[in-house]
């Protein structure tokens, strides 16, 4: 059985609102405007990162859309959602349905924002961080994919019991907005990855790496960065497809493990916009999921929201 678990986080911006627009005009079902002034204006309050990362309760209450099973029949393109919101009290809803109850809920600036920020995501790249000590790496790692559009990142723990400070104040609730999924093992977040479609790439210094820029990023790739003072195990190294390294000029031969991976993923992100004219690779149906996916987690009355205009059309329908 594996023991991942899982979390999906996220974060967007521009209008693939207008995806469902048109069902907002057509649509008979009436939307009674159920926000208050603290949804409309704030965003709910999160667990400290330490919280978040240390709990597999703290991971899962993110989660809204309902969830491939982890191991695919097949994964030629990786995508995690399907187009399916089941609420507290049992109604299932499409991801359309959920973003035409959250709309009034939702201003328009951070309905655009969202818009953009979906359109921008990628799949096709994903971050492993194994063995990291130190939550601020993770949680400024974690900040660089946001920011960089890579929507999936993976913890392999080192120590689930070492106690951490709290380190939210440098993933800015980077965290909030991702696909984050924890992992006991090395071997089984490899496994799972390979299932998925994933070569690995690991950091690391050494006689046979290949130069990052050297590489074509426009396959799917989960970039593998290890532990801060031990680097890559050789776990990860064996299991690994290739081993990557950044050119460097300078005295000493390495970079903290956040700054390496912040590289990585920017020099990926130039690599695929060079080959494919674009970085976020989404299509229309996968950025309305995960747009659907965003507005449930924009505050903590999302969920009720959402079920009141569940029970709302199932009395219609009755």
């Amino acid at each position: 059985m594996s023991t991942c678990r899982s979390v999906s986080c996220i974060s967007l911006s521009s209008s693939p609102y207008s995806f469902f627009k048109s069902t907002l005009h057509s649509h008979r079902l009436t939307l009674t405007r159920r926000c208050s002034t603290s949804a409309l204006t704030t965003e709910s309050q999160s667990p400290s990162f330490q919280e978040f990362l240390g709990s597999p309760d703290g991971v899962s209450t993110l989660m809204k859309m309902d969830r491939k099973p982890h191991l695919p029949l097949h994964a030629s393109r990786w995508f995690p959602y399907l187009d399916t919101f089941r609420s507290p009290n049992g109604c299932v809803l499409t991801s359309a349905e959920v973003l035409l109850s959250l709309a009034p809920c939702i201003s328009h600036p951070r309905t655009l924002r969202f818009g953009t920020v979906v359109r921008n995501r990628t799949y096709s790249l994903c971050l492993v961080v194994e063995g990291l000590c130190d939550f601020g790496n993770v949680s400024a790692a974690f900040r660089s994919a946001d920011a960089l559009g890579v929507q999936s990142v993976h913890v392999v723990s080192s120590d689930s019991n070492k106690r951490y400070k709290d380190n939210r104040h440098v993933s800015m609730g980077a965290e909030k907005w991702l696909d984050i999924e924890l992992w006991d093992s090395t071997k089984e977040c490899f496994k799972m990855l390979k299932s998925r479609g994933y070569r690995i790439a690991t950091t690391h210094v050494g006689m046979d790496t290949v130069s990052i820029h050297d590489l074509d990023w426009s396959c799917p790739t989960a970039i593998v960065v290890g532990n801060e003072n031990r680097g890559i195990s050789d776990e990860a190294l064996e299991l690994s497809d290739l081993h990557c390294s950044i050119p460097m000029v300078g005295m000493v031969d390495s970079f903290n493990v956040s700054v390496a991976a912040g590289i990585l993923m920017h020099h990926a992100v130039c690599d695929r916009i060079s080959r494919m004219g674009r970085h976020g690779d989404l299509t229309v149906e996968e950025c309305q999921i995960l747009l659907a996916e965003f507005s449930l987690r924009h505050s903590k009355s999302s969920i009720s929201i959402v079920e009141d205009y569940a029970m709302r059309k199932a009395a219609r329908l009755t």
